[in-house]
């Protein structure tokens, strides 16, 4: 079986260095690249199988990078490193193309782990619950073997696994999700430490899918997780609903 190849695009040395050589010990290829714009010609290379990438990068930054590569490589999966942990830097990096987010300082277990995981999503795909091939609920209709997503005949520009976190939650409506069983899901790990994950795709999500529509979908339950429960909008005259 031929090594997964990793392109790390870091320009802190001592960084890069031991990502790469934890990557190594794991049988992986590892590639490093220290400015954005070598960056963005390396990964765009087909035999890369992931790309880990920090957003402060001299050149062209990593939001940049993503937005780029997403053009031309649309499924390799990306991991964005960032000494940032504002809910709103991780939006950002999501918007661009960030599969998964890492806050520094880290654990390399824990990176080791994201790794892994999307490299094995990225072979599989996300298949645990096979949800029907079309999902309608309201104004909102998704085509999950395409995943392609519409509310009111508008196409909504979802990322994967922003569409896989939909339509995992749309295929059984009412059942309750804890973080970590969405976890699973998405990414095949369960340990989401401060990085808050689901959260933040989940506020992404909303914003996509619900700004545009008559209805609510993604209900919060409060200390426990989320589920699919279509709600219409109240007026606004009555304040925004709670989510």
């Amino acid at each position: 079986m031929t090594k997964p190849k990793i392109l790390v695009i870091e320009d802190d040395p001592t960084m890069a260095e031991m990502v790469a050589y934890n990557l190594r010990r794991q049988d992986i290829e590892v590639v490093v690249a220290t400015d954005g714009g070598v960056g963005l010609r390396e990964a765009r290379d087909r035999g890369v199988s992931l790309v880990v990438l920090d957003l402060m990068l001299p050149v062209m930054d990593g939001l940049q990078i993503a937005r780029e590569l997403r053009t031309t490589r649309p499924d390799v999966p990306i991991i964005m490193l960032t000494a940032r942990s504002e809910d709103e830097s991780k939006l950002r990096g999501f918007e661009a193309g960030a599969d998964d987010y890492v806050t520094k300082p880290f654990g390399m277990e824990e990176l080791l782990a994201r790794v892994k995981a999307l490299l094995r999503r990225s072979r599989v795909h996300v298949r645990t619950v096979a949800p029907p091939d079309a999902i309608s609920f309201g104004d909102l209709r998704l085509a999950v073997q395409d995943q392609r997503a519409w509310v009111r005949e508008e196409e909504l520009t979802l990322r994967p696994k922003e569409f896989a976190l939909i339509a995992t939650l749309a295929a059984e409506p009412g059942k309750l999700f804890t973080r970590v069983e969405l976890a699973e899901r998405l990414w095949g790990y369960s340990y989401l430490g401060e990085t808050r994950t689901i959260d933040t795709h989940v506020k992404n999500l909303r914003r996509k899918v619900e700004d545009g529509s008559a209805y609510r979908y993604v209900e919060t339950v409060r200390g426990a997780g989320y589920r699919f429960r279509v709600r219409p909008k109240k007026p606004a005259c009555g304040g925004d609903a709670a989510r």
